[in-house]
Parts: C-alpha cells; structure tokens; sequence
C-alpha cells in the first residue's frame, strides 16, 4: 500500500521483490526466461540505446521501480514501423512508461537551421536515424496498436516539455500538450521519481489509471474542471487581477548599472504571504485554439506559466484543448538528500548492456566517469529549459554518497585511468547553495536567483563544495578530477577561495565558460550577466593559475541569433572576439527548445519577462529569416573565409565599411585581400606573425605559448567552442 508520507525509499515493496536484482534489466524474452519471469510489471520504452547508469534516463527509471519490487523491461531504440517490436517483451502487467530519451527527440535529430543530422550519440556507433521524429508520439501509438487496453504514460524531457501548448519551431506553430497528440493516459513531468513511484503502487494496488487525477508532477485530460478548486482566469491578457500575485511584478527585468545591482544586494526583499492556497486553486490558461492566433497572447500564456513553477506555491494550471480540459498538476516537492542518494546508490552496472558488443556510445564515453552531485538550476538563463524541467531548487547529495559513486567507477568502468571527466550537474557550482530564507523560499516567484543581480537571500558560500572537492581528491585510486565547464562564474567571484581551488587543482590547461554575449540588449534577454562579471572571474582565474604556476586559458562560447540581438550586436561580439584574438570552431545558433522564456520571445517577439499587454508592450527584435540567422552565426565565425562574403555585404548595407580592409582595426579583409594566402594576409612571409597582436598583447604572459615568437614555428590559435 503506498503511503504519501513516506519517503520513496522506504516505501512498501510491491511483491515481485522476490526476484531480486537484475544484472541487466531485460531487453528481451530470453533475458526475462534466464531471471524466471513470466512477464513484465512496467514496460520503458526509449529513443536512446540502453545503458544502466545514472545519467541515463532509462536506467534511473527502471532500476527505481525495480527497488520498488516491480519486474521492468527495457525496449531500447525499437523499429517504429509497426508494433512487432513493441511486443517483443509480452504485455506489461501495469502500464508502459514512453520517453524519447535524454533529449526531445526533434533537437537529437535536427540542427537549429533545421537540416537532418546523420549522427545520434545516444545511439550505438553514433549512427543517426535509430528514433523518429516526435519520437514520443510515434512509440505511444504503437504500443496502443501492440496493447489496446494497457495504460500508456509518458515522462522524460521531450514529455515533460511539451505539457502544455506550446510553440514549435520544426513545424513553427502552436501544437496541443503531447498529451492530446499522443492519446497517452498520464504525463509526469520534471524529474519523477516521487510521482512514478506513487503511480506505479497505487496502478499495482488496483487503482485505475483514470483515477491518478491529483498526482503533484504529472498531468492528465479531463472532461471538465474538478469542482473542489477555485479557478483564476488568466485566459486573457491583464487577468488575474493585481490581487492574485504574490508580489508586485516579480518577472521585471530592471536595467541598472553595476554600482545600482550592489545597491540593489543590500536591500532587503520583502516577500508577501500567499494571497491564495495553492492546494486548492487552480490558474486558467487561454484556450489553445486562441494560441494559435495571437502570439501576444502566447507570451501572456508563457508568463503565466512561468509564474506558477515554484512547488511550494505554485498553482495547479489548466488549459482548455477542444472541449476537453487539460489539468497541470503543482510541480513535484524536490527530493530530499537521502532521497537523491537512494536513487543515484541504485545497483547500475555503470556500462552498456551487453548487446551493443563493442559498439561505441559517444554519450556513454563522455559520461562514463562523471558524477551528478546535484540537480536544478536557480539561474534562470532564458534560453534554457533546465529550470522548467528540474526546477530552481537546488536537489543535493551526500557527500559520502558521491565519494561511494567515485569508487564504484574506479571498480567497474572498464579501463578506468584514475580521472574523473566532470564533477557536477546543470552547473559545476551550485551544490548545497539556495534560499537561506525558507519562508521567501517557500513563496518566491523570482525567475532568477542571480539576475539582475544576486538575490541577498541566496547562500553563495561554496564551503561544501571545496570540501567535496578535497575529499574526492582523496579517494584511493582517483588521480585528477577536472571541472571542464558549467561554472556560474557569476557565483564564483562570490568564493574567491571555491576559484583557488578550482583553478589550482581542477583545470587542465583549458575552462570553458558561458558569458553568451558581450551586449547588453541581449544579455538582459538572456538573464546573464555583463561582462564586467567575466572580466572580474577572469582576472581571479589568471591570478590564481600563475601562483599555481600552470598556463591556463578561458574559453567563453556564445549564442548567435538568440532575441533581442541586433546585427550590431553580433557584430560588436564579432570585433570582441578579434580584440581578444578568439577564434570560434563550433558555433551555436540559438534553438528554440519547447517552453523556454526565449523560445517564447522568439514565436511573440514581445519580453514575456515583464508584464504583458497588447499596447506598450516590450517588443523583441528577433532574427528569423534564413540570412539573418547565417549572418549572426558568420559573425562568430569572422575568421572564416567562407563568411567574408556575407559579412562584407552586411557591413556595406550598415556603412560600416572601414571594417573592412587589412588594417589592424579591420574585422574581415577586403574582396582583393581575400584572393591572397594567408601568410600574405598576415604579411609574414613564411613565418607566423600574428596580424591581429599589438604592442600591448605580445607583452602579455602566456602569448608566446599561444600565438608564437615569430621565430620560426607556426602559432597555435586560442580558440573557443
């Protein structure tokens, strides 16, 4: 019998415990005879190849409910073309559990100028094609097909993304919820495990799926409203009323300089009590039909969501989808510690599952000895989707769970060398920090917890995290541990102690950071900081490697195309770049993932982030068309002679012609200069001077080892993602 104030961990087991662990949850009948089951409880259905560790998706869901005492079966990157595949394990007992894997299935397949990739790294050898586009979809209608009558749920991002209507780019319109396109019975959203774990028992106890309609973290289709919660209407814009906030436009994004954020630091927050109980009311969203035809109204829609994310007091949502209703259950409560150190000391067998054979995982190689230490992000960066699936709070482990995870690589990864790739989660320094205010907590609505500025409520003190840092170090047989990337530097400076540490012990030669941009415009969009932030962590980090006496380098990447920038923007980032001698190889144009703040801005060009209306509101420039789109993405990539002819026309159409030429100050060389090589076009002869270099630069340390002596030998460019 489930028991919702128990912990999942010490839930009652369902009775096929009796079975024990498998090595391998099974992928086929055979695999199910050798363990001595006659059939499945739970059937996981994924778009990604099978691999039983903890940063699979697949592997956490099934080993969870296998703790919980159900028999799971595994169908991995099933033939989608008819059902055959789908019954290769028998009929599950309970339900099937559908995901697209560890990404929406639309982003794995296509590149953000929508052309087919032909690799998949969750797929075995990196072959492209082993899913189908809306990879969810297709897999719930052939196990409808397979199994008639047996309930289908849905989770996983791509699931958990599309829970409400939302604006897609491939097709670029408004579609339903997956819930509706999938005819699926139930959705959980964000990370699961309480809901799946409630689910599962309640199915196991004889419940009927159509019964599960008041689970925190999923939700369902209804035929009308439940009568038993009070209603907000916030279908038009301007509604609900002054009234139903928690606090005075909380969503503002204030443009202040850096002297003001300080300022902005030592004022206390006043946080109001609830005005609602959010147990029992419930906020209308528009109608989807109408979605579909005001775009200004969309980004009402997707501020209202967002306004409704905390799980604390946060309200349930509903949606009008025909003439039936669909019902967004409150966001799941966070795990608790030894919740997450239940879920992540689950006995993975850490490796692919033997039927691959020696067939390469790219995603498997690059995690392989990593280890998640927390999860959630209270950034709120608007191009990203991690705060809507995971959530702004911060879902820590132990530290004596994590040191078990190290020496569990150390034992079982097969040619394990004593490094550890990455020590971390959606961010490398964010374990154990949060609100240091429960009751603020509890009923903030705050998109970002570091912008504009740090919120004075927010715990910065990264103590816990150089501890675990000095006590990894010490795990017999762990020889280097690297945080390659994902640190908010913005947080960083915070600690000047956490950036000693990490740059004397966790860099190898190279860090990657994110500042995104260097303009203001689209950083304030993005909900980054300026650069003024970089400079102060970079100026840290340089200090701090030479009294470690070690060469290192930042490597900041950056978005093109994201809303709100200009092509003077780009163009600004594109001479910042030249200024500091950085030449980008891999380049991202912004992608529209599914109910991002961005996302959001790019489909309604209006600021979703401040207060919506059809008169006065903040419109966003957005670069949509085709060569917009190339020149901002040729503009990261101004070094590359592929990309002078477009961007020498866009600099003669801005009158910005005095960029071009082979002057120092010059951004791309002219028409005739481009027919040169490049050592004429550096004026080198045939030794390596390095045309964009001053006075000031080749005085600096490290330039030489970057950029050559001049002397003979060919320099090695500093370049970024």
């Amino acid at each position: 019998m489930y028991n919702s104030d128990s912990p999942i961990h010490q839930q009652q087991k369902y009775w096929a415990e009796c079975f024990g662990t498998a090595p391998f949850l099974p992928t086929s009948r055979k695999e199910m005879d050798e363990l001595g089951w006659d059939s499945c409880d739970i059937i996981i259905v994924t778009g990604d190849a099978y691999v039983d560790h903890p940063s699979f998706g697949m592997a956490i869901v099934g080993r969870l409910l296998e703790a919980q005492g159900f028999r799971v079966g595994i169908i991995a990157q099933p033939e989608w073309q008819n059902k055959d595949a789908f019954m290769s394990l028998g009929k599950p007992n309970l339900f099937f559990g559908i995901t697209a894997g560890n990404m929406d299935s639309m982003i794995n397949r296509y590149t953000a100028d929508k052309k087919l990739r032909h690799d998949d790294a969750y797929s075995p050898n990196n072959e492209g094609g082993k899913r189908p586009d809306r990879a969810t979809l297709v897999y719930s209608q052939r196990c409808r097909e397979a199994y008639k009558d047996t309930p289908i749920i849905l989770g996983g991002i791509e699931s958990s993304l599309r829970r409400i209507a939302h604006y897609d780019y491939w097709s670029d319109k408004v579609r339903r919820s997956i819930l509706f396109d999938a005819k699926a019975d139930l959705l959980l959203f964000g990370n699961a495990e309480r809901a799946l774990v409630e689910v599962a028992h309640r199915i196991a106890n004889g419940e009927s799926i159509e019964s599960l309609t008041r689970i925190r973290g999923t939700a369902v289709v209804l035929q009308n409203a439940p009568e038993d919660y009070k209603v907000v209407d916030s279908s038009r814009i301007e509604k609900p009323s002054k009234a139903s906030f928690v606090a005075p436009n909380p969503y503002q994004v204030e443009e202040k300089c850096d002297s003001k954020i300080e300022q902005a630091k030592s004022k206390p927050i006043t946080v109001q009590p609830s005005r609602h109980d959010a147990k029992t009311t419930a906020v209308r969203l528009p109608h989807f039909d109408k979605l579909n035809n005001d775009r200004i109204l969309y980004a009402h829609a997707s501020r209202i969501m967002h306004l409704e994310t905390n799980p604390y007091s946060g309200r349930a949502l509903i949606q009008k989808h025909g003439d039936r209703e669909l019902w967004v259950n409150q966001a799941p409560i966070p795990l608790t510690t030894e919740e997450m150190d239940y879920v992540f000391g689950l006995p993975y067998a850490r490796v692919p599952h033997p039927k691959y054979g020696k067939a390469k995982i790219p995603a498997y190689d690059m995690i392989k000895t990593s280890v998640n230490i927390m999860r959630g992000c209270f950034g709120g960066c608007s191009f990203c989707s991690i705060t809507e699936h995971e959530g702004r709070i911060i879902q820590n482990r132990s530290k004596e769970s994590i040191l078990d995870e190290l020496e569990q690589i150390r034992d079982k990864v097969p040619g394990f060398t004593g490094t550890i790739s990455d020590l971390g989660g959606p961010t490398a320094n964010m374990y154990r920090l949060g609100c240091s205010d429960p009751k603020a907590e509890a009923n903030c609505r705050r998109p970002s917890c570091v912008f504009p500025g740090i919120c004075n409520k927010l715990n910065t003190d990264h103590k816990h995290t150089i501890d675990l840092y000095r006590s990894a170090r010490k795990v017999d047989g762990i020889k280097k541990i690297m945080i390659a990337s994902g640190v908010r530097y913005d947080l960083a400076i915070e600690s000047p102690e956490y950036v000693k540490e990490l740059v004397t012990h966790h860099v190898g030669g190279y860090l990657k950071i994110a500042p995104e941009h260097t303009e203001k415009g689209p950083l304030n969009l993005m909900m980054k900081p300026g650069m003024g932030t970089y400079d102060r962590f970079k100026e840290m980090f340089e200090k701090y490697s030479k009294e470690a006496g070690k060469k290192q380098y930042l490597i900041p990447y950056f978005i093109s195309a994201h809303p709100g920038t200009e092509d003077e923007d780009m163009l600004n980032l594109a001479l910042w770049l030249k200024h500091n001698n950085f030449e980008c190889d891999q380049v991202q144009n912004f992608y529209p993932s599914p109910m991002c703040n961005a996302t959001s801005m790019y489909y309604s060009e209006t600021n979703p982030l401040k207060r919506v209306k059809y008169k006065k509101r903040e419109e966003v420039q957005v670069a949509k068309g085709e060569k917009q789109r190339r020149l901002h993405k040729a503009l990261l990539r101004y070094h590359d002679p592929d990309n002078w002819p477009i961007i020498r026309r866009a600099l003669t159409d801005m009158g910005k012609q005095y960029l071009i030429g082979d002057k120092e100050s010059c951004l791309i060389p002219a028409e005739d200069e481009q027919k040169k090589t490049p050592a004429q076009r550096r004026k080198s002869g045939r030794h390596g001077a390095n045309r964009f270099a001053t006075k000031h630069s080749k005085s600096q340390p490290g330039f030489e080892k970057l950029h050559g002596n001049g002397k003979g030998k060919s320099r090695a460019k500093q370049r970024a993602r």
